[in-house]
């Protein structure tokens, strides 16, 4: 009798662990999901930004330091290496914020905000700024539920035994978190 209660209890003990165990890897897939659903919209951001660029160009010649530190960047951000998430974020944040020149461009050019492929090039690659900025919250979330199944016990003892690690979040710049300041005075 005490056999069988000794062979009921490693049973499960075993299906516990395993039951941790397999918890901790959904939780690490979905952080490692939700990082590729960031790298599939910088890739859409990468493949967009040449045709926009190409359209911007006959407008907008004395820009063109500008255009060049939108090219500079987004063949920087090609090279950056596959695990390194905050490198990629902050060539992305770069990134973005030189594009947000581009954006401004259409004042200034008539013509160019009139062009139909102007605009769908723009609003493509806003809807992308969005979906990154979606994604980024994504991964920041699934982050902090591994992360939170790593801490907390019982699960500690198996992700230490299984080597889970923490998942670092994506931060904000800190230029992006100061308040802009706005003035009406000319």
């Amino acid at each position: 009798m005490t056999t069988i209660i000794v062979i009921v209890i490693i049973v499960l003990l075993i299906a516990i662990y395993a039951g941790i165990y397999n918890g901790l890897v959904r939780a690490r897939t979905h952080t490692q999901e939700s990082w590729s659903q960031i790298d599939v919209q910088l890739k859409r951001r990468n493949d967009l930004i040449p045709n926009l660029l190409e359209t911007v160009k006959g407008y907008a010649k004395y820009e063109s330091s500008t255009l060049e530190k939108v090219v500079q960047l987004r063949n920087q951000l090609t090279k950056i290496p596959a695990g390194d998430h905050q490198q990629t974020m902050e060539v992305s944040n770069q990134l973005s914020d030189s594009l947000k020149s581009i954006f401004a461009l259409s004042e200034n050019y008539p013509d160019l905000k009139a062009s139909q492929e102007y605009n769908k090039l723009m609003e493509e690659l806003t809807n992308t700024e969005n979906k990154i900025a979606y994604s980024r919250q994504l991964f920041n979330s699934t982050a902090a539920n591994l992360n939170m199944k790593i801490q907390s016990f019982p699960t500690n003892i198996v992700a230490k035994l299984q080597h889970f690690v923490q998942i670092d979040y994506l931060q904000v710049p800190e230029e992006e978190k100061s308040v802009p300041k706005v003035s009406f005075d000319n």
